[in-house]
């Protein structure tokens, strides 16, 4: 088993049945503990009731704050309940958990109190984990603070875009809703990759191939024009689209055309999803009322308008209790003609939703992969219901606008963010409108009925107008504001990476790096682009072998550096060559940093790779890289003995004189005076190259005869002079009664007797009989025990 664990990833389609497959291998592979992880309470919730109508057995906990009756199983979060209870050595154990419980969470604190590896993590919605939405999610990659035998990583977006850059909370809330910039950025991907995190791609369930197979629900994207007067007089007048009164006429248009798309599509159940919480509980609570006033001014003789309508929202505050009846209520059979459920920012990854027909966006804001996840709720559908998923798109035209206006409008923007949501999901299909097509009649059937007939023919099927567009116009829609986003962006990152390699000398782009906004050099249409972030997507696609010839040359003639082990020894040769320059040699302690880089780390691994044979071996041109900043950076000898040689050659040859004794001269913390006098003194024990350095370099010849310290005295000739010592103490005093802090001085040395006197008293039962003979013969007091 290597030791970062077995891994893979299975990409199925939303409601394709992920958590059956995740049942299923726990079982085949025989998995005692199993941690299942998800992103969201809601989806724990199901979760565990997922795994257990998919047959597992056994012991089950959730490590969340939910209470235990509204999950299903016993819930905590004391790391050590956790660690006592899933320890448990040859019992069944699931424990089920979101992605907050891990990273310093009760999990990762767990296995600090001593819980076990698992036998295997499943990660489910594990796009999740991935590129710059993972953050501190993305623990769950790490075999040693989580450590699994196996992982096995479940997403049906393995790749998102986000269309732009996300308005902060503070606006929002104030009702703002400024133009994205920085389209097609490319925020999450699960690399199939056998080293990459994720490991080897073991399935793939495309929601192509799921619609055909009747897993999954066909879809269609319905665009609805509103032209409405008040809206548009409003804004032509000037009014703030912020304010109450504006935000208000926008929903009551939006409002009226849900109900009216309700009846001339068919829907029965849909769901609304806002963005801000105020306008989810106004929006459901006139719904009924507008559905009324339609009725009671339609003259036609058939009714058209529903009769009765049922309609409510959800939000994140609201309780996983309330959640689950509201829930229940808009899955009723007969709650009402039509059932509305508003939501705002939850039914996210996972949650099932497979009685809702329809999805409708009253505003399409936040973050792309929470747009994407909205997709997944309309596609998931029961065996053999048949039903067709519409996604329903409102545009809100401005003053003077007209369907036309696809391409410069404001009020298309939000189609574009929908279409490249489902792009995550589907995005042959999507791409596929790009293409100009032919009208057809059957523009208002289901995506996978035209499947079989070819892209084309499902592009064609895929997107429907209540107001007829030409193809042509909606192929350069697609093209300029779907697709043609990631193509800018590339080109943004190249002049933004022409500009850095000029004003730096190189590519070596940090990770953090954004393109300044105050800055002359920089064109001000590049501020805030984050040059580091698209650098290293660049490294990832090159890997790959998916970035294309041209591209390759564009950033090749930039001086790109490609590896990411080449440019991490970019960074430590730029700091070793500064801590150099500062110290006068490249001998760096072991602790040693420069501005936060480990330099003496970093060199003590260069050191160990260039003494390497082999795999691993420090190659040449590193090697000529670091002998250019210090010839004496690897010694054959230690490096504390070069440090020293090379501060003593220093400070000779800045005219200092000779180091003389201990203490004298102290230089980078290294005292020369006892580094040399250690050198003289031990100069047998050097290496010949060393005492050559020594004596030509530094004029240092071995210590005199006369200079070196007296031999050690062995312990027999030690004891001797101890016994010499107590008797002439003896014949002065007439006892051997010795104080402890007794010195007695013999030829020229002072010896503490007392203190030796007190050592064989305490060690008597271990002295020689000749010894103890020659002591007791000066009259020695023995303890009692000794004999």
């Amino acid at each position: 088993m290597p030791a970062r664990g077995l891994r893979t990833q299975v990409i199925m389609a939303t409601g394709s049945g992920k958590s059956l497959v995740a049942v299923r291998s726990a079982e085949e592979l025989r998995a005692g503990r199993v941690l299942v992880l998800v992103p969201s309470l809601d989806l724990l919730v199901q979760t565990v009731a997922a795994w257990r109508e998919g047959g597992r057995t056994g012991r089950a906990l959730a490590v969340c704050s939910l209470r235990g009756e509204d999950v299903g199983v016993p819930t905590t979060t004391d790391p050590r309940v956790l660690s006592r209870w899933a320890a448990r050595p040859l019992e069944r154990v699931t424990v089920f958990a979101t992605y907050a419980s891990l990273g310093l969470g009760t999990i990762e604190r767990a296995h600090l109190a001593g819980l076990p590896s698992w036998d295997l993590i499943v990660v489910d919605e594990a796009h999740r984990t991935s590129g710059r939405i993972g953050k501190p999610w993305a623990v769950v990659h790490d075999n040693l603070r989580i450590p699994s035998l196996r992982r096995l990583y479940m997403t049906a977006t393995p790749r998102v875009w986000r269309d732009g850059e996300e308005v902060d909370e503070e606006e929002e809330e104030q009702g703002g809703g400024r133009e994205p910039r920085g389209r097609g950025e490319l925020v999450a991907s699960m690399e199939d990759d056998p080293e990459g995190p994720f490991g080897s791609r073991c399935h793939t369930l495309s929601l192509s191939e799921a619609i055909d197979r009747g897993i999954c629900a066909p879809y269609r994207v319905v665009c609805v024009d509103v032209s409405d007067p008040g809206f548009q007089s409003a804004v032509l007048l000037g009014a703030d689209g912020r304010s109450d009164r504006v935000r208000g006429m926008r929903l009551a248009a939006l409002q009226a055309a849900l109900v009216k798309a309700a009846a001339d599509q068919g829907f029965r159940r849909t769901l609304v999803f806002h963005h801000l919480t105020k306008e989810a509980e106004a929006f459901a609570a006139g719904l009924p009322a507008v559905a009324a006033r339609l009725r009671t001014a339609s003259r036609s003789p058939k009714p058209v308008y529903p009769r009765t309508v049922w309609a409510d929202w959800l939000c994140g505050q609201h309780t996983a209790a309330h959640r689950r009846r509201v829930l229940d209520a808009f899955a009723a059979d007969r709650v009402a003609d039509k059932a509305f459920l508003g939501s705002v920012r939850v039914l996210g990854e996972g949650v099932d939703t497979k009685e809702c027909d329809s999805v409708f966006w009253a505003d399409v804001r936040g973050s792309m992969p929470d747009l994407v996840q909205a997709v997944g709720r309309a596609l998931r559908i029961r065996p053999g219901e048949g039903k067709v998923a519409s996604l329903v798109v409102p545009v809100l035209l401005g003053p003077g606008e007209s369907p036309e206006s696809m391409l410069t409008s404001r009020a298309y923007g939000d189609l574009a963010r929908l279409l490249e949501a489902l792009r995550a999901h589907d995005s042959r299909l999507v791409e596929a409108l790009a293409q100009p097509q032919v009208p057809s009649s059957a523009a208002k059937a289901p995506a996978a009925a035209a499947t079989a007939a070819g892209p084309g023919a499902g592009a064609r099927a895929l997107l429907s107008f209540s107001t007829p567009r030409d193809p042509a116009l909606l192929a350069a829609f697609i093209r300029l504001r779907v697709l043609n986003p990631e193509h800018t962006r590339w080109r943004r990152g190249v002049e933004a990476a022409r500009v850095y390699a000029e004003t730096a000398g190189d590519l070596k782009v940090p990770f953090a790096f954004r393109v300044p906004a105050d800055r002359e050099e920089w064109p001000p249409a590049l501020a805030g682009f984050p040059l580091g972030q698209w650098i290293a997507d660049a490294r990832r696609t090159y890997r790959r072998g998916a970035l294309g010839r041209e591209r390759m040359r564009e950033l090749d003639e930039l001086g790109m550096v490609w590896s990411h082990f080449d440019v991490a020894f970019e960074e430590g040769l730029a700091a070793a060559r500064a801590w150099a320059a500062e110290h006068g040699h490249l001998l760096p302690p072991v602790d040693a940093t420069w501005h936060g880089v480990p330099v003496g780390v970093w060199m003590k691994n260069n050191r160990a790779a260039a003494r390497r044979e082999g795999p691993g071996a420090l190659p040449q041109e590193r090697r000529d890289a670091l002998e250019e900043i210090d010839p004496a950076w690897c010694p054959a000898w230690d490096i504390g003995w070069q440090r020293g040689f090379q501060l003593t050659r220093a400070h000779l040859d800045a005219g200092g004189a000779m180091p003389s004794g201990p203490g004298e001269v102290v230089v980078q913390g290294e005292d020369l005076g006892l580094w040399v006098r250690a050198q003289r003194l031990g100069w047998e024990r050097l290496a010949w190259a060393q005492r050559w350095l020594l004596e030509h370099a530094l004029g240092l010849s071995p210590a005199a005869e006369e200079e070196r310290p007296p031999p050690r005295r062995s312990h027999a000739d030690a004891w001797a002079g101890h016994l010499e010592a107590a008797r002439r103490f003896h014949a002065r005093e007439g006892h051997l009664r010795v104080p402890r802090t007794h010195v007695e001085r013999v030829g020229g040395q002072e010896l503490r007797l007392g203190s030796w006197i007190a050592n064989q008293r305490a060690r008597a039962a271990g002295l020689a009989p000749e010894r103890v003979a020659a002591l007791t013969a000066l009259g020695m007091r023995w303890p009692a025990s000794s004999g």
